[in-house]
């Protein structure tokens, strides 16, 4: 059976026609501010370690900013993670990173003409404390790593910054009450499988690739870090007051959560760059951040976080002039 559709006037399709011109303009705008020409150049991007989520979203957001910038080129520098990350902007040695912001913090406090210099782009995703022991491991509590051999993280790291830390909180002294050894996301895995260490620290967006594919070949699980360490740890210095007391959500590892959540420390993590570095180049680059979060985020689940509504607020860091130029032409 036919079906009989309304007559459409010229009037109103001249309408339809305008408003669709006016929607197509608007998400062109979105995507490529009309009438500019994109930035090029060359950048450098640092990361984390390649087992890592720093360095995955990284990679990710490299592949969104050769979309939107086809002459920009973008060098990825995988590095330890946080510490080196924010040293690495502070010197002109990268000019984009992502960092934790007590370990921006930390930095600041130890150079004081950094604060003038370093800015931040967005505020990304938390990272999750993640203390890791064997399934039948006796550890059920931080204290109860004393005598045991713990991977802190690698030199530099963020990960290196914050179990020292939670170990202090806990009444221990790295250097002293366990035997500390330097692995990281790439190796700590592997080692505590063979046995080679007894736990491991990490702290990362959930769920990180390291982790699952431990999870699929070796039974362990998380011990629970409670707020009542994090209220030690707030009490030691000013980058310490970026941590909260949170619960690592039960759909991170399921094989291994078995629904249940873990009591954790969680800190934001920020896109950072300088003061030196071009706005609009900047400005271009936040605009592809909060664009991507989708894309990227179907691949990297943390990138699923990056919203809007929160990416302006980069404490320690001040927005670079780039940054605040894209939120306040996106604002209600």
């Amino acid at each position: 059976m036919s079906k009989v559709f309304p007559r459409v006037g010229r009037r109103q399709a001249l309408w339809g026609s305008a408003v669709g011109v006016v929607v197509l303009g608007l998400l062109l705008w979105w995507l490529v501010p009309l009438g500019e020409e994109p930035p090029s150049g060359s950048i450098t991007l640092s990361t984390g370690t390649t087992s890592g989520v720093y360095y995955e979203y990284g990679s990710r957001l490299r592949n969104e900013l050769a979309e939107d910038m086809p002459d920009l080129d973008v060098e990825l520098a995988a590095s330890n993670g946080s510490q080196e990350n924010v040293a690495r902007v502070a010197t002109g040695q990268a000019d984009f990173a992502i960092a934790a912001a007590d370990a921006v913090e930390t930095y600041e406090a130890q150079h004081a003409d950094a604060t003038a210099r370093l800015r931040g782009v967005a505020r990304l995703y938390d990272d999750y404390v993640q203390l890791v022991v064997p399934r039948d491991s006796d550890v059920r509590s931080v204290a109860d790593l004393r005598g045991k051999t713990v991977a802190t993280g690698l030199p530099r790291s963020g990960v290196r910054l914050i179990a020292e830390r939670v170990l202090q909180a806990a009444g221990l002294d790295p250097a002293k009450d366990i035997e500390a050894v330097s692995q990281g996301i790439d190796t700590g895995p592997e080692q505590l499988r063979r046995g080679g260490i007894d736990a491991f620290f990490w702290s990362g967006g959930v769920p990180t690739a390291g982790l699952q594919d431990l999870a699929n070949r070796f039974t362990f699980r998380f011990v629970p870090i409670g707020p009542e360490l994090v209220a030690k740890m707030h009490e030691q210095d000013d980058a310490t007051g970026y941590y909260r007391a949170t619960n690592m959500p039960e759909s991170a590892y399921p094989t291994i959560q078995n629904g249940a959540t873990v009591p954790t420390i969680a800190v934001s993590n920020l896109l950072m760059t300088r003061t030196d570095v071009d706005p609009r180049l900047t400005e271009w680059l936040t605009r592809t951040v909060i664009k991507s979060r989708d894309g990227i985020g179907r691949h990297v689940h943390s990138a699923q976080l990056v919203d809007l509504r929160t990416a302006i607020y980069t404490d320690p860091l001040p927005l670079h002039e780039g940054a605040k130029r894209y939120y306040q032409s996106v604002k209600p």
